[in-house]
């Protein structure tokens, strides 16, 4: 009993990596789309997210296995096969993803302070900043444990915040179960299905992963069988917490309008659900903003350190995303418009990070003897187009809607 105790404990020491990638797949971004898909369409759109959770952790593991493999992050093991100006045009949309991904998830943490305290979403997204500049921190100064630790313990919060609902408005099992049939209603259930894809697979966290990994078990591929637990049950978590957005919608709040915007859909719990509900939906939602902006800018380090060898202080790689999100909230630029934004810049950066990667993993060149199977190359292929193809939609839905 006491040793297979210690194996547990052994093995729980080597998680954590997921889980920091994890809060990539449960940003402001996935509220809102899986917020409006069960408002809008009930139960229709539950195997999107199915689909979508399996798809984020075959890229998750994949993005890991070629750090632990190769010792390099994506970043540096594209660098090595790019010439010095694509190098540079591909660090260039990169920076332009990160900054959408900044937008997005500082939006998020400014939207959340304003329903919990009234503030200004200026004001609100500075504090934000601060907040995920302080996350930053811990882990220059503290090292990659107790920033994994910090971040999971967020994740906790989040998945308590937008699970809770669940209890009070227990959603249709049949409904539910219908949901996992693979069919749309219209074109706009087609762009929302593109966001919910192009919100869970995000290009930073599939860069940021293989960099978490490398650095918490340098190259040592003996901990794949441990990362493909800690990815199995990150993925879980964040799925289900996905998943309960959706089914809470679709239970509590199916045919309630105005539910298009964050502050919307949190009006609509508490009318719906009532103020407790209300409170924790939106705690949720701060912690996914403080939690997501502290990631995204981690990842747009990692993607500079890796592409262009240049290292920069924290402070100043902070303000390189944070300011021009903060400009925009200046100017009074519609949050849901600058959601929408953020979300298509994304499905523009997300070919970039998912084609590299399962080309680099399917090389024996780079992979030696851990290089993917037949099976598993043909199943990231199809995710990788699928992907593709489901934000390319998303972009000409949204520019001639």
């Amino acid at each position: 009993m006491v040793a297979v105790s210690t194996r547990l404990r052994a093995g729980a020491a080597l998680l954590g990596p997921a889980f920091v990638a994890a809060i990539a797949y449960v940003d402001p971004g996935n509220v809102a789309t899986n917020t409006a898909a069960g408002a809008h369409y009930g139960y229709l759109l539950v195997w999107v997210l199915v689909v979508a959770n399996v798809m984020a952790g075959l890229v998750q593991y994949l993005s890991a296995k070629l750090g632990l493999v190769t010792g390099k992050s994506l970043p540096e093991a594209v660098r090595d096969h790019l010439p010095r100006p694509v190098r540079l045009a591909y660090w260039g949309q990169a920076e332009v993803v990160a900054m959408a991904t900044e937008l997005a998830e500082v939006l998020g943490g400014a939207i959340a302070l304003s329903l919990l305290f009234d503030l200004p979403l200026l004001l609100g997204g500075v504090i934000t900043g601060v907040v995920s500049t302080i996350l930053l921190l811990v882990q220059d100064k503290r090292g990659q444990q107790p920033f994994e630790r910090v971040i999971t313990t967020m994740l906790v919060v989040i998945a308590v915040g937008f699970m809770a609902g669940l209890f009070v408005s227990p959603p249709s099992v049949s409904g539910a179960v219908s949901g996992l049939v693979p069919r749309f209603d219209g074109a706009d259930s087609v762009l929302l299905a593109a966001g919910m894809l192009g919100a869970t697979v995000m290009p930073h966290a599939v860069y940021l992963h293989s960099a978490l990994a490398r650095d918490r078990h340098g190259r040592n591929p003996s901990v794949l069988g441990a990362t493909k637990i800690d990815v199995v049950v990150a993925m879980v978590l964040a799925g289900a917490v996905n998943m309960a957005m959706l089914l809470l919608a679709a239970s509590a709040l199916q045919g309630v309008s105005g539910v298009d915007t964050l502050e919307g859909a949190h009006a609509a719990v508490g009318a719906t659900l009532g103020g407790g509900i209300a409170l924790l939906f939106a705690l949720g939602l701060l912690a996914s903003g403080f939690a997501s902006t502290a990631v995204g800018c981690y990842a747009g380090a990692v993607v500079m350190d890796g592409l262009l060898r240049v290292r920069i202080p924290l402070l100043a790689r902070r303000l390189v995303t944070l300011v021009p999100a903060l400009a925009i909230l200046a100017f009074g630029v519609d949050p849901t418009f600058a959601l929408v934004l953020s979300q298509v810049v994304l499905s523009f950066g997300i070919p970039f990070a998912l084609i590299p990667l399962v080309w680099l993993t399917a090389r024996r060149s780079v992979m030696g003897s851990f290089t993917n199977r037949r099976s598993v190359t043909v199943a990231a292929c199809v995710v990788a187009f699928a992907v593709v193809a489901l934000n390319v939609a998303l972009i000409y839905l949204t520019v001639s809607a």
